[in-house]
């Protein structure tokens, strides 16, 4: 099978962490197509970056499912442009913040997430809340470290990420932590011995779910939330691969 991990924002060296912690957490048979989000910003950190990292991504993702890819996997803990993406693709899709959440509850009744900045707390709430998932997550706390700081010094945010698996365990109660950064990916292991817990990383987690919906010939629905878009007004152009409705649809009112 062949499953599709894209990185949002435009940083070589991230995408190049991501596409090899997909592939270590991937069965034998499964091939992983990375891309990168050219178009995008540097760093995805609050709903700015996201919003402008969106238009790339679905790009991105097109291309990937044009490739052959089956699944796809978007590889930002903030599940940067979900929905839309689910509304253009056929095949399943899903962010590493929701698939990360999703395993902990297979391990922990109660969990927590590390992130990266304060600014990202309030986008990883509510999309737990949208999830499902809000009422298990007894905390999502900040570490204060940019995204592009746990590449610069990885020993530096792994403590600073500990510090914070310290508090979410002796204060929240947490029994489980999801790291919630892609690029976090290489902390979960260590992590987890150190502080005798599940420590679980949305890359790894997205793989294997999405491994599950490819063995299980999962699409995604096409009626309701999930349809296609439709036809806009002359001039407007939807990003290059994208699929939409080559018609307007049943009762729609042709556009001024």
């Amino acid at each position: 099978m062949r499953i599709s991990i894209v990185n949002p924002n435009s940083t070589r060296s991230m995408t190049e962490t991501i596409a090899l912690a997909a592939r270590q957490a991937a069965a034998r048979g499964t091939e992983i197509l990375a891309y990168q989000n050219d178009a995008g910003p540097a760093s995805i950190e609050g709903h700015v970056d996201g919003a402008l990292a969106v238009p790339g991504l679905l790009h991105a993702l097109a291309i990937a499912e044009r490739d052959g890819a089956e699944a796809h996997i978007i590889a930002c803990f903030d599940d940067t442009g979900l929905e839309a993406a689910r509304s253009v693709l056929q095949g399943p899709v899903i962010g590493i913040g929701e698939a990360g959440a999703r395993m902990a509850t297979l391990v922990a009744r109660r969990f927590s997430v590390v992130t990266t900045l304060s600014v990202s707390v309030p986008i990883l709430q509510d999309n737990l809340e949208r999830a499902g998932l809000a009422p298990l997550c007894v905390s999502v706390r900040a570490s204060e470290l940019p995204v592009l700081a746990l590449e610069a010094d990885p020993e530096a945010a792994n403590a600073k990420i500990s510090e914070e698996i310290v508090r979410a365990i002796d204060e929240d109660g947490a029994e489980a932590i999801v790291l919630g950064c892609a690029g976090m990916a290489d902390f979960a292991a260590s992590l987890s011995v150190r502080h005798g817990v599940p420590v679980i990383e949305g890359v790894a987690s997205a793989v294997k779910l999405m491994e599950a919906a490819v063995t299980m010939g999962l699409k995604t629905a096409k009626r309701g939330g999930y349809a296609m878009p439709g036809p806009k007004h002359q001039g407007f152009v939807y990003p290059e691969g994208m699929i939409v409705h080559p018609e307007p649809l049943p009762d729609a009112e042709p556009a001024e």
